[in-house]
């Protein structure tokens, strides 16, 4: 592990290097490719100099301590090197972690598509309140949310909404949010006070840039139709909403949020590019299903995930048996602490795969 630790500070170092470059400087791509690369080994790189630092230290503390001293001075080398060993162990856990093999997608923005499925007009609300928790969580990030599409049901709900999450790391902390949720209250539209189960499915797609697929004019279908919904005089009137097909996949994207026709068509191939790259990743994690499932589940929607019980205040996540007696809190965007249990889940079935 040490020898991989000298040679990544030996690279973050010649990368200081290089940033330096006027060369490098001048060339706008490079700088970027190099600015994150060094980026993304910072924090490695920064616990490994505090590992050598604190190591060298509590062997200086033991030969000291094997040294002739008196009562108070040996208690004092004592302790300093009890917080010392601590300090090592910590760094050590820690930048094992940091080695695990990372998801390249962990940084890039999502694209969150949110379903009302069984349920009726009852998974439709609960499809507006999963996307109201996962703007206001992205409030709390700082990350952007940019409406891709949507359609609405009669009562207020979501039957499907798109949108974007721009912001660095969205993937790594949403990732774990794709399958079905399911909900149990008693409706809105519930008469006799009965509580119903229902349920709404997410899909959270890293962001897939053009040079990662390339979609082909030829192998497309542009629709233009008229927007519905609220809005303003274009609704109804002007054709600038866009249906956009993927004639070899047969996948499909629309959006209708813009007014203009081309912010349309470029924020639905945003989407379908998403999309595209999302079933070609499922296909390739199909073939490797029984090396690579985790604990924390496959991303597969129609998976069963989580369950949101509003009776008794309960929030049930099925893949690692957190339940959490906040409920109100929760829907108000405060997840932090399930995407870190399902983040250090991850870590540990990697650690475990890794030994």
């Amino acid at each position: 592990m040490l020898d991989r630790l000298q040679a990544l500070a030996d690279r973050y170092d010649k990368l200081s290097e290089l940033l330096c470059d006027p060369d490098v400087a001048s060339d706008s791509k490079r700088l970027r490719d190099l600015s994150k690369e060094q980026s993304d080994l910072q924090p490695t790189y920064e616990a490994y100099i505090e590992y050598r630092k604190v190591t060298e230290e509590l062997d200086a503390a033991k030969v000291m301590q094997g040294e002739k001293l008196d009562d108070e001075m040996r208690e004092m080398v004592k302790m300093e090197i009890e917080e010392l060993s601590a300090r090592k162990d910590e760094l050590e856990s820690q930048i094992h972690i940091l080695l695990l093999p990372k998801d390249p997608n962990d940084d890039k923005n999502v694209i969150v598509e949110i379903r009302g499925a069984a349920g009726g007009d009852e998974a439709a609300l609960f499809a507006a309140d999963l996307y109201r928790m996962y703007t206001r969580y992205a409030d709390t990030q700082g990350w952007r949310v940019e409406m891709m599409d949507a359609s609405t049901s009669d009562l207020g709900g979501f039957k499907e909404v798109t949108f974007l999450i721009n912001g660095r790391g969205a993937y790594s902390k949403l990732k774990f949010e794709s399958g079905a949720h399911r909900v149990q209250r008693i409706p809105t539209t519930e008469s006799g006070g009965r509580i119903h189960t229902s349920t709404s499915t997410v899909a959270v797609m890293p962001e897939a840039e053009e040079l990662e697929i390339e979609i082909h004019d030829r192998d497309i279908r542009v629709d233009t139709f008229c927007s519905s919904g609220a809005g303003g005089q274009s609704v109804n009137t002007t054709k600038s909403a866009v249906r956009v097909t993927h004639v070899p996949t047969g996948i499909v994207a629309t959006c209708q949020d813009g007014k203009s026709q081309n912010s349309n068509k470029d924020k639905a191939l945003q989407v379908l590019r998403a999309r595209i790259s999302d079933m070609m990743r499922q296909e390739e994690e199909a073939k490797y299903a029984g090396e690579r499932k985790s604990k924390v589940g496959t991303g597969d929607r129609s998976e069963r995930i989580r369950t949101y019980n509003f009776p008794q205040s309960r929030v049930t996540d099925h893949r690692i048996g957190l339940t959490m007696h906040r409920l109100d809190q929760i829907m108000n965007g405060e997840i932090e602490d399930i995407v870190s249990a399902l983040t250090l889940a991850e870590q540990a079935d990697l650690m475990e795969k890794e030994a």
